[in-house]
């Protein structure tokens, strides 16, 4: 399992990282009524902080963002996406999980196949994890580096808008209409 296949299954959503239960489906090579089905047998592993039915509007606003993806690119994510969405029925909301629901779903199902594609989903979660703090952590440091070279340099700032004036000043002096003895 390619690990830019997951990512490109990822979403945010609520300020979550998630993963649609129609994408989840098709990594664990199940439909998404099995998918589900299983879930409500266990509904209670899933608290509302693992799992969540988008919001009708929630669900216009991803589609139209999937759908926009897919026809702009030909990548095999926009293949997948497209698949996917033509074997669920588009009129029922997804389900949503979370990295805790994905963690957990990995508990009621344990064919092979679900074992390895949790694995590989929980190593995507770790890796977009580490590339947000390291992402953080390179703004923080250019922050740093800003700040420096702004105090470094707010002398030379303040010489050449001292010039400037200074030039202002002088232009506007030869300027002015003369009166006295000439």
């Amino acid at each position: 399992m390619k690990l830019q296949t997951i990512q490109n299954k990822i979403y945010e959503l609520r300020g979550q990282r998630v993963m649609f239960d129609f994408d989840l489906a098709e990594l664990y090579e199940v439909g998404t009524k099995v998918l589900n089905q299983a879930v409500k047998r266990n509904i209670k592993r899933f608290p509302k902080d693992f799992m969540f039915q988008l919001t009708a509007e929630e669900w216009k606003t991803m589609r139209s963002q999937i759908e926009t993806a897919s026809t702009q690119s030909a990548s095999v994510r926009s293949q997948n996406v497209t698949a996917s969405q033509r074997k669920r029925n588009i009129t029922s909301i997804p389900y949503a999980f979370t990295e805790q629901g994905l963690a957990m779903l990995s508990g009621i199902l344990n064919s092979d196949k679900a074992i390895n594609v949790n694995i590989a989903i929980m190593r995507a979660f770790v890796f977009l994890r580490q590339y947000a703090l390291t992402h953080k952590e390179l703004t923080k440091r250019m922050k740093e580096i800003e700040t420096k070279y702004d105090k470094q340099f707010s002398d030379v700032y303040e010489a050449i808008n001292y010039l400037l004036e200074k030039d202002k000043e002088e232009t506007e002096h030869k300027e002015r209409k003369r009166i006295g003895f000439k």
